[in-house]
């Protein structure tokens, strides 16, 4: 097995990360430097830190255990931050019990936006989850401060709107009689894509909540509760 895909199946890293953590000789294997795309034999000694995060991982390499993973989805209420470090505000972990501390987070949403955020241990799923390359469906219920026009929902479904960052476009349909609550499904998820695409337009958004996540739903998961899925 190659060492990164090693790193990630005991860690949670992806292999992108586990190979930037090669590539800068981070890694040791049985106290030498690692190389990428390096193969590893039962019984060699893993050890490295991850300056992101300032933890360190020792790794005994058994090539013939099975890797156990731990993987949840959380319904995250308004006013917390899916971070370790809340700087002052509360963090999705505050929810958590201690055991999933070292869970990561894929899909985050911001402080002001509510549901489904999901944990895990397993680096592979993340990556797949959070690599803009894999285009993962992401569903929203959004509510704006007024009724959405015609025109501009034309506008951002079919030609797009221009953020600093690139162009931003996602499919809207209207989920009540009011025009002001609408669904958004879109494939990818720059930082508050959603907010700043309706405040070009003039719109502030009242609510915003997360209901798909690829093939992850949050059903009928209370606000604040957690499910293991895995």
């Amino acid at each position: 097995m190659r060492l990164n895909k090693y790193i990630a199946s005991k860690t949670g890293l992806s292999r992108r990360h586990a190979d930037y953590l090669i590539d800068r000789g981070l890694v040791l294997i049985n106290n030498e430097v690692a190389t990428l795309g390096q193969k590893l034999t039962d019984s060699d000694q893993i050890e490295f830190s991850d300056p992101e995060t300032n933890q360190h991982y020792s790794l005994a390499v058994d090539l013939n255990s099975k890797t156990q993973t731990t993987t949840i989805i959380l319904n995250k209420p308004v006013g917390y931050v899916c971070s370790r470090d809340g700087q002052g505000s509360d963090t999705v972990y505050d929810l958590l019990p201690k055991d999933f501390a070292s869970l990561k987070i894929a899909g985050r949403l911001d402080k002001d936006s509510s549901g489904l955020v999901l944990l895990s241990d397993d680096g592979e799923l993340i990556n797949e989850l959070t690599h803009p390359k894999y285009q993962k469906t992401k569903v929203y219920d959004v509510q704006l401060d007024q009724p959405l026009e015609p025109l501009h929902q034309q506008i951002i479904t079919d030609t797009g709107i221009s953020l600093d960052d690139g162009l931003s476009k996602f499919v809207i349909e209207k989920i009540a009689d009011s025009a002001k609550n609408i669904r958004i499904t879109m494939h990818e998820g720059r930082n508050r894509q959603i907010r700043r695409t309706f405040e070009a337009l003039g719109y502030k958004i009242a609510k915003l909540h997360r209901t798909n996540l690829g093939s992850y739903q949050l059903k009928n998961l209370m606000t604040g509760r957690h499910k293991i899925i895995n």
